[in-house]
């Protein structure tokens, strides 16, 4: 034989050992790389959602929406944008209440809250100092907050 062929049978010979060591070592080495990572990167705080200011913005637009279109749209028109709409509110008041620590029912869905538990977590935002509009419609008795 000459030198040749020795090498191939040691390369056919070593190359399935190689395969192994590699697939049994790569997660070791893939875990120490992805705990390096971390340490890489900034650690200044990022915001978890919109600006308060976006979602009070939101919020106080939703609002002055859903009074217009309950005093003036049709009936047929106004049951399914009148639900759009107080999903968004009620999406948008979550968050809200998030940012702002205030105490409040986690839905499954937006849309699962209630008029009660909208109208409730509406004056709970106001009472933290979110700035809402005077009249909210139907989520109140009387109109106001």
């Amino acid at each position: 034989m000459e030198f040749l062929d020795w090498g191939r049978l040691v390369l056919i010979i070593m190359a399935p050992t190689a395969i192994g060591a590699i697939a049994v070592s790569a997660p070791r080495w893939c875990g120490a790389i992805a705990r390096a990572w971390p340490e890489r990167r900034s650690t200044e705080p990022v915001p978890m959602g919109p600006p308060i200011e976006q979602l009070a913005m939101d919020l106080r637009r939703l609002l002055r929406l859903h009074a217009t279109m309950t005093a003036g749209a049709h009936h047929a028109i106004r049951a399914n944008r009148l639900w759009a709409i107080e999903a968004a509110i009620s999406a948008r008041a979550v968050e809200a209440a998030k940012a702002l620590d205030v105490p409040h029912r986690e839905p499954v869905k937006p849309e699962t809250l209630s008029r009660d538990e909208l109208a409730a977590l509406l004056y709970a935002l106001a009472d933290a100092g979110l700035v809402l509009p005077a009249t909210v419609g139907p989520f109140t008795g009387d109109g106001h907050l």
